[in-house]
C-alpha cells in the first residue's frame, strides 16, 4: 500500500507535502503511510484513490488494512456489520463501541494492560471510530443496546470524559430515535439473564443471525442456528428485564447532571 502511494504520487509529480495538502492530512502523516509506518484510515485510502487517480488500486487495499487493524476473528464481524440489518449488544463493562466518543475510546485504550504504544493507541482508536460510520448509512441499521447501570458510573478518563460520553448517547438516541434503542439494566436488579457476560448480536440482510462473544482466553463468532437462536432469545429477555428506553434516558441524563 505504501509503495502504491509513492508510485501514484510520483506519477503526478507531487511532493509528500503537496500530496498531504491535497488529501487534507499532514506531511508527517502522509509520509508515515507511504513508509508503511502507520496504518491509514479507510477514508484516507478512498480519498487517496480519487485524489491520486489510482483507479481502484488503493481502494483494493482496504481489506488488507482491515486485517491489520482488527483481530482475525473480529475482522469478519466488522465487515458484516457495515451491511447489517440489525445490531444489538449487552454490555456490562463499557459503552458500546459504536456509541463511544473519541475521548472515551482514547481513555479506554490508554488504560489497557499490558499497555499499548502511542502508535497502537492511535490505530485502535481510529479503527473504533471508523466502525461508527455504519450509523450514518442510509438507511441505518436497527440498533438496540442494553447497558449495565454501573457502566454509566465508571469514570473512565475522568468526569468530563464520562459526562461528554453520556450526553453523546442521549444525542445519538434522539437523532436516531427510529433506529436506536438504549436501555439501562439497573444495578438493583439482583438477577437477570446477562450474568454470563457481554454479547454482540447481528442480523444480516439475508436473514442470518450471528453472535460475537468476548472472553478471556479467546472470543467466539457463533453462527450455528441452534446456538444463535438461544442467544437472541436471551437478549430479548434482557431487554424485558431492563428499564424501558424513556426511563433509561432519564437515568442517563440524571447521571450526566451529577458529573
Amino acid at each position: 500500500m505504501g509503495e502504491l502511494l509513492r508510485i501514484q504520487r510520483g506519477r503526478l509529480g507531487l511532493t509528500q507535502k503537496e500530496a498531504g495538502e491535497l488529501l487534507l492530512v499532514s506531511e508527517s502523516s502522509y509520509g508515515a503511510y507511504e513508509r508503511a509506518e502507520r496504518i491509514p484510515p479507510i477514508q484516507f485510502l478512498k480519498d487517496a484513490d480519487r485524489g491520486l487517480d489510482a483507479r481502484g488500486a488503493l481502494v483494493a487495499c482496504v481489506e488488507m488494512m482491515e486485517e491489520e487493524k482488527y483481530a482475525p476473528l473480529f475482522v469478519n464481524w466488522v465487515r458484516l456489520e457495515r451491511q447489517a440489518r440489525v445490531i444489538s449488544a449487552y454490555e456490562n463493562m463499557l459503552i458500546p463501541g459504536l456509541l463511544q466518543t473519541p475521548a472515551y475510546a482514547l481513555a479506554l485504550h490508554e488504560a489497557r494492560r499490558p499497555a499499548y504504544t502511542g502508535e497502537q493507541i492511535e490505530q485502535h482508536v481510529t479503527a473504533r471510530l471508523e466502525r461508527q460510520e455504519v450509523l450514518m448509512r442510509t438507511p441505518p441499521p436497527y440498533v438496540g443496546y442494553v447497558i449495565e447501570e454501573s457502566v454509566l458510573e465508571r469514570n473512565l478518563g475522568g468526569g468530563d470524559v464520562l459526562k461528554e460520553q453520556l450526553l453523546h448517547i442521549l444525542r445519538c438516541s434522539r437523532r436516531m430515535k427510529q433506529h436506536l434503542t438504549v436501555q439501562v439494566m439497573p444495578t438493583k436488579r439482583h438477577f437477570h439473564s446477562g450474568l454470563n457476560g457481554p454479547l454482540q448480536l447481528m442480523s444480516t440482510g439475508e436473514g442470518r443471525n450471528l453472535v460475537y462473544a468476548e472472553a478471556y482466553g479467546g472470543s467466539r463468532l457463533i453462527h450455528k442456528p441452534e446456538e444463535t437462536s438461544d442467544l437472541f432469545e436471551l437478549f430479548g429477555i434482557l431487554r424485558a428485564q431492563a428499564l424501558n428506553p424513556w426511563e433509561s434516558a432519564d437515568l442517563i441524563e440524571r447521571k450526566a447532571g451529577e458529573l
